[in-house]
C-alpha cells in the first residue's frame, strides 16, 4: 500500500471513531493512552517501506502526529472557542479567568486550581489549564478558529509529542 492511500483511508475510516467526544473520555492514564496509540502503531507497519522503521520515524515520514497530540491539540481548540464566545454561554463550560497581572503566558489565562482527588485534575477544566496558560497572545488572540489552529500549529511544530505519545510538551508541566 502507497502512503497516500493509506493515509486517505487511515484518516476518513480511523480518525473518527478515536477522536469522537475526545474531550470527554481523554484518557490520562500511560496505559490507555498506549492502547490508543497501539491503533496507530500496527496498520502504519502495514506499508512495506516503513515496516522496518520505529513507530516515531514511520509516523514522522508520514506526517500522521500521535492521538495525543491530537487530543491536545484538539482540547486547545476547544479552550480557544469557549474563550472568544464561540459557544452559547448558557451551556458552555464556566472557566475561570486569572485576574492579576499576566507576567507570562495569554490575556485570557485561566485560574489553575488544586484538587484533592486525583480524578477531578483529569477533568477537561483541569487538565487544559498548564497547557493553555503556556501559550503566548500571538497565538490565542486572533478571531477566528482556523487563524487559531494555524498559528498553534506553527508555535508546536517542533514538540516531540507531536510523533512521540511518550514525550509531554515541554515547558507545560504537561500530564
Amino acid at each position: 500500500m502507497d502512503h497516500t492511500s493509506f493515509l486517505l483511508l487511515y484518516k476518513s475510516m480511523v480518525y473518527p471513531h478515536l477522536e469522537y467526544a475526545n474531550s470527554v473520555w481523554c484518557p490520562y492514564q500511560k496505559r490507555d493512552i498506549t492502547e490508543i496509540e497501539k491503533v496507530q502503531k500496527r496498520p502504519t507497519k502495514l506499508i512495506i517501506s516503513l515496516k522496518n522503521m520505529s513507530y516515531i520515524d514511520r509516523l514522522s515520514r508520514l506526517k500522521l502526529p500521535t492521538f495525543k497530540y491530537r487530543r491536545l491539540r484538539g482540547d486547545m481548540v476547544e479552550v480557544f472557542k469557549i474563550t472568544h464566545d464561540l459557544y452559547d454561554p448558557d451551556v458552555s463550560l464556566n472557566l475561570a479567568y486569572h485576574s492579576g497581572t499576566i507576567t507570562r503566558g495569554n490575556k485570557y489565562k485561566l485560574i489553575n486550581h488544586r484538587f484533592h482527588y486525583d480524578l477531578r485534575k483529569y477533568y477537561f477544566s483541569a487538565h487544559i489549564v498548564n497547557i493553555w496558560n503556556c501559550l503566548p497572545n500571538r497565538v490565542v488572540d486572533v478571531n477566528s478558529v482556523n487563524a487559531f489552529k494555524a498559528r498553534l500549529d506553527r508555535f508546536w511544530m517542533d514538540q516531540d509529542v507531536k510523533f512521540n505519545f511518550t514525550a509531554d510538551l515541554t515547558g507545560t508541566g504537561d500530564r
